[in-house]
């Protein structure tokens, strides 16, 4: 009995102290205003100039390209600051406070809400600007929330890393970019489905299935490689 009390008050604390480092960001966010309106600026610019440069709205392939592209970039400029704003001084702070695990899940939580919201802002703005060829919205808003998830884990994982090389914000690319090809090819080829698409049965549900348990292994791979980082 009093082996089940610690156990629940430990996971109880890990939760507390996990919320906490969430809220951290979050704050930290709202009072640095001019990166979230940057990151607003670039996507509703990028999704802009692409609307200008096409003489007619683009069919549904290439929308379906342009729009996981984009997230992959707006990912990286959302996504990748977050180890590298975080100072050695800072850093000491949080490894006499918290452990591992809980400063790892925070980021994640915290990334993984920030480019689910940048994710449905760029997705109303093709909306907006590029028309409207799918078949089913909320079939494809539920992708973009999957696929959203999946690409900000990898890229807060590659930020971890590469705030460990003398802050060096090109391994963030170097090392992301070929974790996160596939998982990308996956998403534009589970994304055709809202568009109207047969799939032959049970080859959605395979798709999707390969896409969550990418996700899966990502936070599995972090919660076991961070401490390494944590530790140095």
């Amino acid at each position: 009995m009093i082996s089940s009390f610690d156990e629940f008050y430990y996971f109880a604390l890990m939760n507390q102290q996990t919320l906490a480092l969430l809220k951290k960001d979050i704050l930290l966010e709202f009072r640095q205003k001019h990166t979230f309106y940057g990151i607003l600026l670039y996507i509703a610019a990028t999704i802009f100039v692409i609307y200008l440069s096409l003489p007619e709205s683009p069919d549904a392939q290439i929308w379906n390209s342009l729009f996981w592209v984009i997230q992959l970039f707006v990912c990286v400029n959302a996504v990748a600051k977050s180890f590298l704003q975080e100072s050695k001084g800072r850093m000491l702070y949080f490894y006499s406070i918290a452990n591992p695990a809980q400063f790892i899940f925070g980021k994640l939580i915290f990334n993984v809400l920030l480019m689910l919201l940048m994710s449905l802002i760029s997705l109303c703005l093709f909306f907006v600007f590029l028309d409207n060829p799918l078949s089913n919205v909320f079939q494809f808003a539920g992708i973009v929330i999957l696929g959203g998830m999946g690409i900000s884990l990898v890229f807060t994982l590659m930020s971890a890393i590469a705030a460990k090389a003398q802050q060096n914000a090109a391994l963030i690319a170097i090392l992301g970019f070929p974790v996160i090809l596939p998982q990308l090819l996956l998403l534009m080829k589970l994304s055709k489905v809202a568009f109207g698409e047969v799939f032959r049965e049970g080859a959605l549900f395979q798709l999707a299935g390969l896409t969550l348990l990418m996700d899966i292994l990502v936070i599995v791979l972090a919660v076991i490689l961070f401490p390494f980082l944590w530790k140095d």
